[in-house]
């Protein structure tokens, strides 16, 4: 399935752009791995090309092999081409999202927003993950992570290494809004109220806090 991108400039050609499968991403907030390969990093001129190299197992997302053209990747996913030796992470911009070189160790990490947390039974508890992924865990693990707080994770076994609470003092990225993909340390947290949604203060900027994603403590442990 194709969607068609008019907005291309006068007197041009009508593009057209794969169209996500559905996945764990908003369509507004992912892009396909054939886009990536052929409109973004080059690496192919045509989408026959682009499709050859995808279904050869050669791009990894996550580290797990990813042989559909139309997978979508979105926010700190970690896209992988092994036989050239290039690593990216989806990062936003103000434009949505786009990608970020970044070094082979690095590739290792994946960062993931703790969206909500549900309790299976009076045993279990699940973390839900932005990224469409949960962890189980017992109940009395569970405790220590609050929703809006970070998870630092090894991939691909995705093992908790640590955690970034949401706290003044801690590195925030913003991934929506007219502000997206600036990051600064964060200096004032509002709590929402029946009227109001939570504020946090990002550096000199005032966002909601659903927009904020919390990526390091003194300094952002990825790249950004």
């Amino acid at each position: 399935m194709h969607t068609k991108r008019l907005s291309v400039g006068k007197g041009k050609s009508p593009k057209w752009v794969v169209t996500p499968m559905p996945g764990a991403h908003k369509k507004s907030e992912s892009m396909t791995l054939l886009t990536i390969i052929r409109d973004i990093l080059g690496y192919a001129d045509t989408s026959k090309e682009a499709d050859m190299i995808i279904h050869n197992g050669d791009i990894l997302v996550d580290k797990k092999v990813r042989k559909d053209p139309r997978f979508s990747v979105g926010l700190m996913d970690v896209v992988e081409i092994p036989k050239i030796n290039k690593f990216f992470r989806i990062l936003p911009n103000k434009k949505g999202i786009t990608l970020k070189e970044i070094e082979k160790k690095e590739s290792n990490v994946k960062l993931c927003k703790i969206m909500n947390k549900v309790v299976i039974d009076k045993d279990k508890m699940q973390l839900i993950l932005h990224d469409g992924s949960n962890i189980l865990m017992k109940n009395e693990d569970a405790k220590k992570f609050k929703t809006r707080d970070t998870l630092i994770l090894e991939l691909p076994e995705r093992k908790i290494q640590s955690v970034l609470n949401l706290n003044k003092e801690r590195i925030g990225l913003i991934t929506s809004g007219r502000h997206s993909g600036q990051t600064a340390e964060i200096s004032e947290i509002t709590d929402s109220t029946q009227m109001r949604k939570s504020i946090t203060k990002v550096g000199e900027i005032r966002t909601l806090t659903d927009y904020v994603f919390v990526i390091g403590e003194k300094k952002p442990v990825i790249t950004v």
